[in-house]
Order: C-alpha cells, then sequence, then structure tokens
C-alpha cells in the first residue's frame, strides 16, 4: 500500500463520519427536545442518568456518563451484565437509563429492559433503528441516521460510534444551558489540574503587584519607563494617570518598534528623553480583578497580547498578568 493510498484511506474515514455527524445532526427533533426535558424532570427529583452500552458502547457509555455528572447532571454507568447479577440495586424509580445500541438488537441491552422496567425507571434510547426492538420498547427513541461505517467489512463501529457521542455531547450540552449550570459549578467539579486551576483561581491570584508591578506616570520618559520595567524584571510598563487610572501600556515590543524607525545616527536620545505617552498605546485592553484565569485564557488566545493590566471596579490599577507566568502557575 503506497503512502498515497495511505493518506486517501484515513481522509475517506473522515468524510465517512463528517458526513454520519451531519446526518445525525439534521436528524435531531422534538424526541431530542422530549429527552432533554424527561432528564431535567428526572434531575429536579433527585434522579440520576444511568447509561449502559454493551462492547464499544459501554466505553461511549462511560464517556457520555463522565461528560453529564461533570457538567451538572448526575449521572451512573451500568454494565448491563453486571446489572443482571445485583448491580441494578444501584437504581431507583427516580432515574432514567439511557441505553446505546446501535443495532437496537444488542442481547444484554434487550433483556436489561424489563428488569430496569421492573425498578420503575423509563427508557430513553439511541439507536440507528427506528424499527428496531430496543427502539420499540422505549419511552424515547432517539436515532442516529449516520449510514455506513467506516470499517471495509461495514462491521466495526466507527462511524456510529462517533455519532453516538456526538449525540451524547449534543445532550449534555443542551442540558448545561437548560439548567442554567455555572462556570462556578463547573469548577467545583473539576478541582484538579490545569482545568481546575483555571476555573477556580482568579486574576488577583496570578497577577503581578508591589515590585513586580512596573507603573510610570504620563510625564514619564521612556528612559525612566524602561528602569521600571527592568526593577520589576518585566516586559511593560503601566502608564497610569490621576488617581491612578489606566492611562496606557508601553512594553519593550513597543520599544523596539520605535528604535527600528529612530534616523540613523541619532542613537536613540530622542526616543529615550520623550515623554512616554508619545509612544504607549493608549487605553489598553484590560480586566477587572475579579475575572477567573479561564478568562484570561482566551482573552491572551483571541488578542494575541503578551501583558495586560488589571483594574478594581474604579478603574484604578491594581495589576499585571503577563503571560510568562501563566505556565508557572500551570494554568496552560
Amino acid at each position: 500500500m503506497t503512502d498515497d493510498k495511505m493518506i486517501a484511506r484515513a481522509k475517506e474515514v473522515f468524510d465517512i463520519e463528517i458526513e454520519g455527524l451531519r446526518r445525525t445532526r439534521d436528524a435531531i427533533g422534538k424526541d431530542f427536545t422530549s429527552a432533554v426535558k424527561m432528564i431535567l424532570a428526572c434531575a429536579s427529583q433527585g434522579g440520576i442518568v444511568v447509561v449502559s452500552g454493551v462492547g464499544k458502547n459501554l466505553h461511549i457509555a462511560e464517556k457520555m456518563s463522565a461528560i453529564f455528572s461533570s457538567t451538572g447532571t448526575r449521572s451512573i454507568v451500568l454494565n448491563p451484565v453486571q446489572a443482571m447479577h445485583g448491580d441494578l440495586g444501584m437504581v431507583s424509580s427516580k432515574d432514567i437509563l439511557l441505553a446505546l445500541s446501535f443495532s437496537g438488537e444488542s442481547e444484554e441491552i434487550l433483556r436489561l429492559i424489563p428488569a430496569i422496567r421492573r425498578h420503575g425507571l423509563k427508557v430513553v434510547s439511541m439507536t440507528g433503528r427506528p424499527g428496531s426492538t430496543l427502539a420499540g420498547m422505549s419511552d424515547i427513541h432517539l436515532e442516529i441516521p449516520c449510514g455506513k461505517e467506516a470499517c471495509p467489512f461495514g462491521m466495526a463501529p466507527t462511524n456510529s460510534t462517533t455519532a453516538t457521542m456526538a449525540l451524547g455531547d449534543a445532550l449534555a450540552m443542551t442540558l448545561i444551558d437548560a439548567q442554567k449550570f455555572s462556570v462556578e459549578e463547573y469548577a467545583m467539579n473539576h478541582p484538579a489540574g490545569a482545568i481546575g486551576r483555571a476555573l477556580v483561581m482568579k486574576v488577583t491570584d496570578i497577577m503581578r503587584t508591589g515590585e513586580r508591578l512596573a507603573t510610570v506616570p504620563a510625564s514619564a520618559t521612556v528612559m525612566e519607563s524602561l528602569m521600571a520595567m527592568t526593577k520589576a524584571q518585566g516586559g511593560s510598563a503601566i502608564v497610569v494617570g490621576e488617581g491612578g487610572g489606566l492611562a496606557g501600556i508601553f512594553t519593550d515590543g513597543d520599544f523596539r518598534r520605535v528604535m527600528s524607525e529612530a534616523p540613523t545616527g541619532d542613537g536613540g536620545g530622542d526616543v529615550l528623553s520623550a515623554p512616554v505617552s508619545r509612544y504607549m498605546t493608549p487605553s489598553p485592553m484590560f480586566v477587572r480583578d475579579d475575572v477567573y484565569a479561564a478568562e484570561l485564557l482566551k482573552i491572551f488566545e483571541r488578542k494575541r497580547i503578551d501583558d495586560l493590566p488589571v483594574c478594581d471596579a474604579n478603574g484604578v490599577v491594581v495589576g499585571l498578568v503577563d503571560i510568562q507566568d501563566l505556565p508557572k502557575m500551570k494554568i496552560m
């Protein structure tokens, strides 16, 4: 098999699965909204979403349940085989079963449904066949019309598992909005790792203050600003006006730019003695001191800047966030 054929085959898999996602997306309708409403009613009564599947779908169930739990919808995974040997004790009549089976004929799942019914649970199924046995046994059926598998034999779950996972994500994200699940609540569920730190930490935990914060008045010269930056070991000086308000920012990048444009033979003397207000960026972007670190990451990525002044509710400069400090805080 040549390199070109390998690449072509890989791209074909992507094309098949992208088309499968489109088809599944276009099939979303009233059954989806009914499932969301049923889950919301379940959650309001203290119930949980019990997700179950066989084979590859059991792995999808684990991922789906984890997304639900981390985003405000309590959930557990139920292995259908273990369920028939005692694990049904984990469920109650307030819960909902979300059953995954692309064929809708998985024997283990079909045996589970009557037992689940005896415990009083309602059933939402996800299959690729609306006329399947599982679809007929369900209160709500969500169709996954993704088309053929990417497998050359049409057997290995590929396109179908991708579409099933995406439909589960769509449920979870819709439930976030419906339940008005907040970033603060999300942070409570992610206390460890980079995600947790970015969500829990605020600007005040990261920003430079005191001797590490270079601030100069608008009347300061470029040389005085560079000295302040050097003392603070930073790459920028915040220019403040009367009362400590933010007037502008002058960075080492600004200085290099100005010097590159200075007349040959000047040696930069005129630039160094000039007021920094001549070369600063006036009214720069800033953040409030109550912003979460997660918002900082979005700003740095979107605006492609390296330094961000921090102001309090009165507009007074209280700190500076240097992008170089974020990796040290392990939030990027």
